[in-house]
């Protein structure tokens, strides 16, 4: 009896600190990379941009060919992204249309799942924690419906 519940005890202590590692530091470090891509594309603030993304972003959304209805895919890595943000990004796009709302949706160990909601469009992000730094590793997004 006495080994079980010496290996019950060690299972909680284990699962407790994987549970505090999803601390709030965490969370608010994920919400920080998270409205840095976010802000930081609406200020055209390149260096606030790179900032929240892994270098090997893969950002994608899917499309319709015009001309034979069938769908492709469109995907820009990191460096698009950022020479994008650099160029004016969403500069334009006047203050009191710069939605920025950031939800955390999941967060478990090293990865966590955001969805952002800007002006034209809804990102779905995940994010890892790498070298201790919350950065963003996949974009799938898709444009808002034209009103």
């Amino acid at each position: 009896m006495r080994p079980v519940l010496f290996f019950l005890g060690v299972v909680f202590v284990g699962l407790a600190a994987h549970t505090h590692a999803q601390s709030s530091a965490d969370s608010a470090a994920i919400r920080k990379a998270a409205l840095n891509y976010v802000e930081g594309w609406y200020e055209a603030d390149a260096d606030r941009m790179e900032s929240a993304l892994h270098p090997e972003l893969a950002k994608r959304i899917v499309l319709v060919d015009e001309k034979t209805g069938k769908n492709w895919l469109d995907m820009m890595g990191a460096s698009r992204l950022v020479s994008g943000t650099r160029r004016g990004g969403g500069k334009n796009t006047p203050k009191d249309q710069q939605q920025k709302d950031v939800s955390i949706l999941d967060i478990f160990g090293n990865t966590a799942s955001v969805k952002a909601i800007m002006s034209g469009w809804i990102d779905y992000m995940h994010l890892a924690k790498w070298n201790g730094e919350w950065k963003i590793v996949n974009v799938l997004w898709e444009y808002k419906p034209k009103k």
